[in-house]
């Protein structure tokens, strides 16, 4: 287990270690360009760790340059070079436009188009920071893979397990449930057991310019969080009007897209009712709204798909007694979870959730512990 409790006035005297990786050995660190990342970075080299970064350009950063709270864009880049120099590691950048777009961009679009609500974050982890990045690490010759994310991992009888990190409020596993075992036992993650706080003040220790950069925030490759005219620009044709419709059958009025719409949205809907009234299903295929009151949302049985699990499936046989989150921001609830032999898990909810949206993830966990998850789905 990652053994620190660093404080400002420890300059020199850090305890930080890796499991299983002994001082001195390379470690490649996915920097982001954040204040996260490069605190990795530097507490990693004050550690003794002989360190190489890596930045991975997803999208155009010429575009993107000037907009604030992002990650992976042009400033970002010279944020991370910027760090490297000043802590003395080599830093290397590599073009994954095109590998962004299609494994992270065009699933975000085609998942709007099927009236899901995506979380691209997860599958850029998935499918472009987890994947090839962490081959590019170990083509490096590195011993391991070290992030800026705020969750803890942990070695149990040998076999490596995530955590939820400590500082509940920074807690990034509901993004990580897709880490695989094989990935898991490679990666390392240094920030998981200190809160936010600490991580800016070591940066401020350290003297890096980024120690006062505010946090990514939204979708780094959506400008204004103007998610329909990507989808737009991606999809043309992913406007085309339609029918809002209440849950009984009546027409209600029409509207501009069904991108432009998200289970359990009440405002801005464009049409009058005497009841508050609200998104409850998106129907892509007759092009479709569908509105009603606040208790159509309730969902109490769930269904996910495409599962990645880091526990034991012999843990859940008959079911298994667990929390789950269905969004990102909220505290595990208690659930019940069974897995089927198809590929599927289905989740029943102690008490039945409001506006819940498929295409969002569903992460189990036992206590702090990561069991893993998959994505909800209709059945």
């Amino acid at each position: 287990m990652l053994t620190q409790r660093l404080m400002p006035h420890l300059l020199g005297q850090t305890t930080l270690t890796l499991d299983g990786i002994d001082k001195g050995a390379l470690v490649a660190v996915a920097m982001s360009g954040g204040v996260d990342s490069s605190v990795a970075a530097g507490l990693l080299v004050e550690a003794g760790y002989n360190v190489i970064g890596i930045t991975l350009q997803l999208y155009d950063h010429g575009e993107m340059i000037e907009k604030k709270g992002s990650c992976c864009a042009g400033q970002d880049i010279y944020d991370a070079r910027s760090v490297a120099d000043k802590l003395g590691f080599p830093h290397y950048v590599l073009d994954y436009e095109s590998i962004f777009k299609q494994g992270v961009m065009d699933d975000f679009a085609d998942s709007y188009l099927r009236g899901e609500t995506p979380i691209p974050c997860i599958r850029c982890n998935q499918n472009v920071k987890f994947r090839d990045l962490l081959k590019t690490a170990k083509n490096l010759g590195a011993t391991c893979l070290v992030t800026g994310h705020y969750v803890q991992r942990v070695e149990k009888n040998g076999v490596a397990q995530m955590l939820r990190a400590v500082d509940s409020n920074r807690d990034q596993s509901y993004f990580l449930f897709t880490t695989t075992r094989a990935q898991l036992n490679y990666l390392r993650f240094p920030l998981g057991g200190m809160p936010k706080s600490e991580t800016r003040e070591h940066a401020k220790r350290f003297g890096l310019q980024v120690a006062e950069k505010p946090d990514s925030q939204d979708i780094c490759f959506v400008p204004n969080g103007n998610y329909a005219s990507v989808v737009e620009r991606l999809r043309p044709g992913a406007l085309d009007a339609g029918d809002i419709v209440h849950v009984e059958g009546r027409v209600l009025g029409q509207h501009n897209g069904i991108i432009n719409y998200t289970i359990g949205q009440r405002k801005g809907l464009g049409i009058s009712s005497p009841e508050p009234l609200f998104v409850i299903r998106l129907d892509p295929e007759e092009k479709r709204v569908v509105v009603g009151p606040k208790s159509a949302l309730a969902r109490q049985s769930l269904w996910v798909k495409e599962l990645n699990m880091l526990a034991d499936t012999a843990e859940f046989e008959g079911g298994k007694a667990c929390t789950v989150k269905i969004r990102s921001s909220q505290e595990p609830i208690n659930a019940t979870v069974y897995l089927h032999k198809d590929g599927f898990s289905e989740v029943i909810l102690e008490t039945p959730e409001f506006g819940i949206a498929n295409g969002q993830a569903c992460v189990f966990y036992d206590g702090k512990r990561v069991l893993g998850g998959g994505w909800l789905t209709a059945r």
